[in-house]
């Protein structure tokens, strides 16, 4: 099944604006010899056409990963047309590597990476775009319980549950580490004691990497390159996810939820935010760059389960933190997947009564569109239900119970595209291209 809607002309990433990208190529001089900006070209051409049987496009192809049971499908995130359907048994993540191609499958064994099939290649004023069969390739950072993965500042971050184990790569080699076959990890790092935990590399070439054991998380630490400890916080049990963004002002700071606040990383200390209440966990956070509100999930009751109510908004200027109920006092719940950000720094809340909110960064309500049928909470968080991404201007909404995905304005207030994929989807992630 399909529906569509004319796309909205501010979205030139999509549509029929994809097809106006910077293509323009050098060509010869008055006296027939070949520029140096020529050469750059045929090389980069010669380079792109050389990885997997690809074809040059005229702009960015964005595409979707999705993970179902028993696999993964990639889809174009413009048509919603099947690119590729992998094969892959068990429950498997998925997380964007940071170089708009490749992401991280996490699965049994480790990290393995997937090639989007989608890819630039910038020369000089100008840019090269391709497209390819989308692949698992055989890289893979071997993990016993591959965990979270973080991409700041052109690093990619990755943390081993398992063994406490931290691997950071430089994110553009990607690419080159599937092409060679081997990896190139840049820095190594082992906590005290194997948790479920979370690193980040700031921008200032630190580490922060979570304090905690197998009886519980409590915060977290700064080390320098030498893995020596400059700055840590233990005032945050259940420390729990992580935004790393630049601020209004341009500062980059770094965030992790707790079980009563949030703790920020401001530079070379940390700062905590208070919830004001014994329990008031806020695991998962929501950033945009050049703006210092984030928003964060809460949950107030620590044997309720995964459907949550209320959301937080963080002011990391003020440093307050304020609740904000986005269904207005309708009976609706969501769950992590189901929020994000607009461009503009929206937030985008999905609830089970099936319609999206856009609210401000005040928390105010400013568009209500109704996307999917209503849907319930699940018991296990495994468990596909419907989950929201934000790709190139527009909401991608996945509905697992009928395998349709609605590419969503969430500014114009309308579904443009639903295309019924043929799987039930459970995680979603973008790539550029």
């Amino acid at each position: 099944m399909s529906r569509t809607l004319s796309l909205p002309a501010r979205y030139g990433t999509l549509g029929v604006a994809l097809a106006l990208g910077l293509t323009a190529c050098a060509t010869a001089d008055a006296a027939g010899d070949a520029s140096p900006s020529e050469h750059a070209d045929d090389h980069a051409h010669e380079e792109g056409e050389a990885q997997h049987g690809a074809s040059e496009a005229s702009a960015q192809t964005p595409r979707l990963v999705m993970t179902y049971d028993g696999g993964i499908v990639v889809v174009d995130a413009n048509s919603l047309e099947l690119e590729a359907d992998l094969e892959l048994e068990g429950f498997n993540r998925i997380n964007p590597l940071g170089d708009g191609r490749h992401v991280a499958v996490s699965t049994a064994g480790g990290f393995q990476v997937l090639d989007a099939g989608t890819w630039s290649s910038a020369h000089g004023d100008h840019a090269h775009y391709f497209t390819g069969p989308a692949s698992l390739t055989e890289l893979m950072v071997a993990a016993e319980q591959p965990g979270h993965v973080v991409v700041h500042d052109g690093l990619t971050t990755l943390f081993d549950d398992g063994t406490g184990d931290v691997s950071v790569f430089h994110a553009d080699d990607w690419a080159h580490m599937v092409e060679e076959g081997h990896l190139d990890t840049i820095r190594t790092y082992t906590t005290a004691a194997a948790h479920h935990g979370v690193a980040v590399t700031t921008d200032e070439g630190n580490l922060m990497v979570t304090l905690g054991d197998e009886e519980g998380r409590t915060g977290a630490m700064l080390l320098d390159s030498e893995d020596q400890v400059l700055t840590e916080n233990a005032q945050c049990p259940g420390v729990h996810g992580e935004t790393a963004f630049a601020d209004a002002e341009g500062d980059h700071l770094v965030m992790v939820g707790c079980d009563d606040g949030v703790l920020i990383l401001h530079g070379d200390h940390f700062h905590k935010i208070d919830s004001g209440l014994d329990y008031a966990r806020t695991g998962n956070l929501y950033s945009v760059d050049g703006s210092s509100i984030v928003a964060g999930d809460r949950k107030t009751d620590p044997d309720a389960g995964i459907g949550l109510h209320e959301i937080v908004l963080i002011d990391t200027d003020a440093e307050t933190m304020s609740v904000v109920d986005p269904f207005g006092g309708a009976e609706a719940q969501y769950t992590w997947r189901d929020v994000r950000r607009g461009d503009d720094g929206q937030v985008l809340v999905l609830g089970t009564d099936g319609t999206l909110r856009v609210l401000d960064e005040t928390g105010a309500v400013t568009a209500e569109i109704p996307v999917v049928d209503a849907w319930d909470i699940p018991e296990e968080w495994q468990t596909a239900h419907p989950a929201v991404e934000v790709l190139a201007g527009m909401a991608y909404v996945t509905e697992p119970a009928t395998g349709e995905v609605h590419i969503v304005d969430y500014v114009g207030g309308e579904i443009w595209k639903s295309v019924e994929v043929g799987v039930q989807m459970n995680e979603i992630v973008g790539v550029t291209g």
